[in-house]
């Protein structure tokens, strides 16, 4: 892989992971109803997971979905579905203290999973991946960009609970945290609305 290539990648890997889409929504959420170190799984899943993702898309995955445009508009309408449904969950819930004993962060399998239902993930992925492919054959272009995804998108998942961990204190006084999580949800939505249009 090319130094130009590298920064490339770089470049897109900051500007993707750090935007706010579900992932992050989510993650903020988490971090500021159960704190950093319960959203820590998630956070891990929602980068290492994308991270599998990206390599396998790379390997070879993103040509089915481009050899059968039905299942990628199949995959579009169950992933919509899934995001207005965490969306709804995340604007329904309550302050902290109706939170506390109740809900719970995902879990690393559970966030790992999830990049496989997430449009914006499907989207970085096969954009990614067709970058990496174009520039050299074989494995290797696609491999460092997984793992360059992965380390970069560990730094912005820990960023985005860290955001949402710091703002705690501020959002446990009267109705702050239910307009919080009303916002992520709204941020949610506008992900789904925008990735369904493209």
């Amino acid at each position: 892989m090319s130094v130009e290539l590298f920064l490339s990648l770089t470049g897109l890997a900051l500007a993707t992971l750090w935007t706010p889409g579900p992932n992050n929504a989510m993650l903020a959420s988490s971090g500021a109803t159960h704190g950093l170190r319960a959203t820590a799984p998630h956070a891990l899943g929602v980068a290492l997971g994308f991270g599998l993702m990206l390599g396998c898309v790379g390997l070879g995955l993103g040509a089915a979905f481009e050899a059968r445009p039905a299942l990628g508009i199949a995959m579009k309408y169950a992933s919509a579905a899934v995001l207005i449904w965490i969306a709804w969950k995340i604007g329904t819930a309550g302050g902290l203290r109706s939170a506390e004993g109740r809900a719970r962060p995902f879990r690393f399998h559970e966030a790992a999973a999830f990049q496989w239902i997430n449009p914006k993930a499907w989207a970085m992925a096969i954009s990614v991946a067709g970058q990496a492919a174009a520039a050299a054959a074989g494995p290797g272009p696609a491999l460092i960009a997984a793992a360059l995804f992965s380390v970069l998108g560990l730094m912005s998942a820990f960023g985005w609970a860290s955001l949402g961990a710091a703002l705690q204190g501020w959002l446990a006084h009267g109705r702050r945290m239910i307009w919080f999580n009303r916002a992520m949800a709204a941020l949610i939505l506008a992900s789904v609305a925008a990735l369904m249009r493209a």
